[in-house]
């Protein structure tokens, strides 16, 4: 931290001391800002210095319970940083003024938003994005949506989330992109660079926040802000890259997260903040606490909210977000000597090279253009790109005799309480989307169908059972009206209707918010009422297509085995009901893949495909032996493994060739397999590479993402894909944290997915 203080004042100085010497200096964009910040914190007081910390809600929308007072008087006095959860260029430009025209310095605001997946053009989920395993694809949702919040005044986002998530009871697993190092690294890199542009000045663009740092996807117990523990080893091999990706890719800043991290809460850990993220990592940009993070320590056990904020500042919190720890407390605590002004500046400075790499010192106003409002949102061809996305991520994961796709003829029956609600199509975090403008599943059928088909539809079930507890799993607008006639009548009503039709549309699964923050769930069934429903459908013996809707991995064992059809949509967003039309008919050839495991039960959680082996492993082909690490009651095995995805076509895959038995060091070697088209309709297929390292000095998993590329072929068409590996390819985190390729054998596999690949092998050689 001292080290970066010391460069911006080096820079000011060298800039100053040219001036006096007559000479002109080479100012570069870095020496014009560290010199113009250096001037202008010359000026301000330590009540000004603080204010920058303070980061307050503007009161549209928050994510807790504590809300922002006096924001107004707060702003002029020239004690608030940035804003957040306010939009509209009018709203925004009116706020901004507060400190541009009134505070001593005119010093202007950042205003922040929840933008995770989509403005008003709402995308799917994040979880489901990583499904698409299209890197380009999952730019382009990014562009969109800086580009649409952006327009209405937002230019900093509290996105990616890049949480490494394997426990499906964690709802926030729903925001992330999965469970996976290697995959998730790829998605926050190029989230960010979708977010941020070529060039953060431009008006499109907008600073990226990733978040939660660190490790929050591993909660114990699967409970939303619980702690979490774990190994030096696992933390850097397997849940930190994708946090350093996105590090690497240029973020501008991070969002710290609530859980501790070796008995100190993230939000004022030391070793995190400073050691691991600035001074291993290079990160140049500001921390922010995550929601009333910083006085939430306070319950951790830390101390009173002076005490705390004091240990969140020196441990390289930067901003705080809505505890007002830091505006209240710092002043008190610099005059005790509790903290010393290098860290007050140093925080300040963090965020006033924000502000100006955005721009706003050039003009404040930059956001508030009521033009873009009106032609850069919700655009056609940003509806488009989002049915388009939608159709990427949807799963295939059973389709028994060709149930699928449908024909646009006879009478579809859609029966279940997801079938007709809008409000819930777009997902958990769709903050800013109209969810009265977003067709219901029901209506999406019948407009792509037009009138070839004859579409009836029955409620079925109510979400959950229990009123209440589906009140909490529908809010913020997302309710679903219940029948309140007993269950049987409403299921009766349903196999009437399905007696009628030709095939039934089952729209079962969770609602959005059953997912998401503050939605843990220690049953990742589909809800008993709703399994009942399914179970009556089938024997009516017409067939059955189950829509699956989730923001997580469930545990559908019994539906996997009895229904023949079973399509997972996730939480599409805005143009959901379009998409899942286009691939319910066949307009669309599903290829998403899975990012994370379907477990068998919630018993089997934590279930992961890279997992270690253990000294006592289960032999190939069993599923119960004694004395060996399994279970009584259920195989090892997952329900569906990570990276699975059916099509309506077939695909199969020649052995695999490698160039060379031995990878050199400083080299490299191909592996190259031969994929073919099999059956009778174009389809995209996601080619998989892993590796094994079998001869590692510590414990090594049994598989390792290393490489994927997505291809479409037409019927009998095939294609060679290769892929290049060298010894860059092959390093992790050691025992000492050296980050090494150690020589020796490595299997390869590559395959459709985690599970169903071809084998090989070759030699990493020492020098």
């Amino acid at each position: 931290m001292k080290r970066a203080v010391t460069i911006w004042y080096l820079t000011a100085l060298l800039a100053t001391t040219a001036y006096a010497q007559g000479k002109k200096p080479v100012m570069t964009e870095q020496v014009k800002m560290n010199t113009f910040i250096a001037h202008l914190m010359a000026k301000m007081t330590v009540d000004e210095k603080i204010g920058q910390l303070n980061l307050v809600t503007g009161g549209e929308a928050t994510t807790g319970a504590a809300v922002s007072t006096d924001v107004e008087n707060k702003i002029k006095a020239g004690r608030v940083g940035g804003v957040f959860s306010l939009t509209t260029p009018a709203k925004v430009r009116k706020t901004q003024e507060m400190a541009v025209n009134y505070s001593r310095l005119h010093i202007p605001l950042i205003f922040g938003q929840d933008v995770i997946h989509g403005y008003k053009t709402s995308f799917p989920i994040p979880l489901a994005l990583a499904a698409s395993w299209d890197m380009e694809l999952i730019k382009r949702t990014a562009r969109v949506a800086a580009t649409e919040a952006s327009a209405d005044g937002i230019n900093w986002t509290f996105s990616p989330m890049v949480d490494i998530a394997r426990d499906p009871r964690w709802g926030r697993i729903a925001e992330g992109s999965g469970e996976d190092a290697y995959l998730g690294s790829a998605i926050a890199k190029i989230m960010v660079q979708g977010y941020q542009g070529d060039d953060l000045k431009k008006n499109n663009t907008i600073m990226a926040c990733v978040k939660h740092f660190a490790l929050y996807g591993a909660a114990e117990a699967g409970r939303d802000y619980n702690t979490t523990d774990m190994s030096l080893n696992r933390m850097y091999n397997e849940y930190l890259p994708p946090y350093k990706a996105a590090v690497d890719a240029g973020a501008g800043s991070i969002m710290a997260s609530f859980n501790d991290i070796n008995g100190t809460p993230a939000t004022a850990n030391k070793w995190l903040l400073t050691d691991v993220l600035r001074k291993q990592w290079g990160f140049n940009g500001f921390v922010v606490s995550d929601y009333t993070g910083v006085s939430e320590m306070t319950a951790h056990g830390l101390g009173n909210l002076q005490h705390v904020s004091g240990l969140a500042l020196k441990a390289g919190m930067n901003m705080d977000m809505v505890s007002e720890g830091f505006l209240t407390t710092l002043k008190k605590s610099l005059a005790e000597g509790k903290i010393n002004i290098t860290d007050i500046n140093t925080a300040c400075r963090l965020i006033l090279e924000a502000k100006y790499k955005l721009g706003l010192f050039d003009d404040p106003y930059k956001y508030c253009s009521e033009e873009r409002a009106k032609n850069e949102i919700l655009t056609p061809d940003h509806l488009r790109l989002a049915r388009e996305a939608a159709t990427q991520t949807f799963v295939l994961l059973k389709n028994q005799n060709h149930t699928l796709p449908l024909k646009k003829a006879g009478t579809i029956a859609v029966i279940g309480p997801l079938g007709n609600t809008r409000s819930n199509m777009p997902g958990t975090w769709s903050v800013n989307a109209d969810l009265a403008a977003t067709p219901s599943l029901l209506e999406g059928l019948k407009t792509v169908a037009g009138d070839k088909a004859n579409i009836t539809y029955a409620l079925g079930a109510n979400l959950l059972s229990d009123a209440t507890e589906q009140k909490n799993a529908t809010m913020f607008g997302r309710e679903i009206d219940r029948d309140s006639r007993p269950e049987q009548e409403v299921i009766g009503d349903a196999i009437r209707l399905a007696e009628k039709a030709d095939v039934v549309v089952a729209a079962l699964g969770e609602g959005s918010e059953m997912s998401g923050e503050s939605s843990s769930r220690t049953s990742i069934d589909i809800p008993a009422v709703q399994q009942r429903l399914l179970a009556a459908l089938l024997k009516t013996g017409k067939p059955v297509v189950l829509v699956l809707f989730t923001g997580r991995p469930l545990a559908i064992k019994w539906e996997s085995d009895n229904v023949p059809a079973i399509l997972n949509v996730w939480f599409g967003g805005t143009q959901a009901a379009l998409a899942i039309a286009d691939v319910l008919f066949g307009d669309v050839n599903p290829s998403g893949k899975l990012p994370v495991t379907f477990p068998q039960n919630v018993g089997q959680v934590p279930i992961y495909y890279s997992h270690k082996n253990t000294g006592r492993p289960l032999p190939d082909g069993h599923w119960f032996t004694k004395f060996r690490s399994n279970y009584l009651d259920v195989s090892n095995e997952p329900l569906y493994p990570f990276g699975f995805g059916l099509s309506y076509t077939t695909f199969t895959y020649s052995g695999i060739k490698l160039n060379s038995a031995n990878l050199r060091p400083g080299g490299s070697i191909t592996a190259s397999v031969t994929v073919t088209n099999t059956g009778s309709v174009e389809g995209k297929e996601t080619v998989q590479l892993y590796t094994r390292d079998m001869e590692g000095s510590i414990t090594r998993p049994v598989k390792e993402l290393k490489g994927f590329q997505k291809i479409s072929l037409k019927p009998g068409e095939h294609k060679e894909v290769t892929f290049t590996i060298t010894g860059n390819d092959l390093k992790f985190y050691d025992a000492h944290l050296k980050y090494v390729a150690e020589p020796g054998e490595f299997k390869i596999f590559v395959g459709p997915n985690s599970r169903n690949v071809k084998e090989s092998h070759f030699t990493l050689l020492g020098r």
